[in-house]
């Protein structure tokens, strides 16, 4: 895969002026002590919930004398980035953090994030396709580092699907057949759960449809989180919901593995960088699961769900040591390695840069997929994301509102709640409305 899709571009340049970044970004400068005068290494807090970052930390520790690197584990999703945002402004922030896509204007707007381009400003440009150095790169200034691409991807039991005579399904008509003859043959049994609780599900689904959660007009804001494609997926979503062919397990929630690991359910939504979970969540299963396209809409599309970055938090004093780390990480063999040693929490994140892709799909043992390549059907994709997908600038709180809004009457009016938050935050940061 050459990472040249246009799937991932946004409108960077236009997005400027109305992210408010160029007058954020004299204070989002950061200072660099990193030659300590003791001789002691430099020590560097880093803080993320993605798999592998144990391992990755250790074989970074041992390889490097001059800094070391302390590890914490926290949330993902909107609980993890409120900590974040929330330890910038008590001066308490790490040094280096894993950044979502979609959360990096956000963060770069809100001056949450050091500018990295003199530190990996080259290295972002040499060794990411334009395609992705455009989701970390606003107004000529580099924010974060990218890692991995995140392309949908769909997980089933192989031999439940046997025994229930059910074909993978390609587009979503047949999805809703499937669902319906599972729960036709045996009532306790669904095809597949579709959370209340994951927004970023929903964004992903909804991008595959064609939907534009934002858009840019001159220098204002156009949100249409409850365009007609969005609607389509969530009015969707509700009617199985509705008629009981799906599950609604809370995302990630011990309730929704134990069903998957009993049968209960026998398919799942997921992105590349699911597989790497299933090993540890579903170690009994091995060779009884395999991977396929996300079905569509009639079309062969997909969405991103997903996909990280790293970035340097406002306040750090460990700037130049904090992007050696990152760069490590996201273009050493030896850093894309270590994230897929760890055999406690195998991670199969698909590497942004197009070098590293064959050293982490060596790495990583297909055994339990009884041999299945995931990384080429992962990479392959990655060319059928919809191109023209642009974050918001308030995401976060656009991603809250539909949650709770969801949680209590559905997907329907969920977006509608995101789209009122997404307009009313818009307006309340100072940026400019689209009419």
């Amino acid at each position: 895969m050459t990472r040249t899709s246009r799937s991932f571009r946004m409108t960077a340049t236009v997005a400027v002026a109305a992210l408010g970044l160029l007058a954020t970004a004299c204070g989002s400068g950061g200072d660099s002590t990193d030659t300590a005068s003791d001789g002691k290494p430099v020590t560097l807090n880093y803080w993320t919930w993605t798999l592998g970052a144990k391992s990755t930390v250790e074989a970074f520790n041992r390889t490097h004398k001059d800094i070391k690197v302390k590890f914490s584990e926290i949330p993902s999703g909107t609980e993890g980035y409120s900590k974040l945002a929330n330890a910038v402004k008590a001066g308490n922030a790490p040094d280096v953090a894993t950044i979502e896509y979609q959360m990096v204007p956000e963060f770069a707007s809100q001056g949450n994030l050091i500018d990295l381009s003199e530190y990996a400003g080259e290295t972002v440009k040499t060794k990411f396709p334009q395609s992705i150095q455009d989701l970390v790169t606003f107004g000529g200034k580099t924010w974060t580092v990218p890692y991995d691409a995140a392309p949908q991807m769909y997980y089933y039991r192989t031999d439940l699907f046997e025994k229930y005579g059910i074909e993978v399904p390609g587009t979503w008509d047949e999805f809703k057949t499937a669902a319906e003859k599972v729960k036709k043959k045996d009532k306790n049994v669904r095809l597949a759960s579709m959370p209340k609780s994951d927004p970023a599900l929903l964004a992903a689904l909804a991008w595959q449809a064609g939907g534009k959660w934002f858009s840019i007009d001159g220098d204002a804001w156009k949100p249409g989180v409850d365009d007609a494609a969005t609607n389509k997926v969530a009015t969707y979503w509700d009617g199985l919901i509705k008629d009981d062919l799906v599950q609604t397990f809370t995302g990630w929630s011990p309730e929704e593995t134990k069903a998957r690991a009993s049968g209960k359910t026998l398919s799942f939504l997921g992105a590349s960088w699911s597989a790497g979970g299933m090993k540890t969540s579903m170690p009994d299963l091995s060779g009884k699961w395999a991977a396929a396209p996300m079905p569509n809409w009639g079309t062969a599309a997909g969405g991103n769900y997903g996909g990280t970055s790293y970035g340097v938090l406002k306040g750090s004093e460990h700037t130049e040591a904090a992007t050696e780390f990152i760069t490590w990480l996201t273009t050493n063999k030896a850093g894309v390695e270590a994230r897929l040693a760890d055999l406690e929490s195998p991670s199969s994140a698909l590497p942004a840069n197009p070098e590293m892709r064959e050293v982490a799909a060596a790495k990583f043992d297909t055994g339990y997929f009884n041999g299945q390549d995931i990384y080429q059907l992962a990479s392959e994709q990655v060319d059928a994301i919809v191109p023209g997908w642009t974050w918001g600038p308030n995401q976060m709180d656009v991603y809250t509102a539909i949650q709770d809004e969801t949680a209590k009457s559905g997907f329907t009016q969920g977006i509608r709640a995101g789209q009122e938050k997404a307009e009313k935050g818009i307006t309340e940061r100072g940026l400019e409305l689209a009419k």
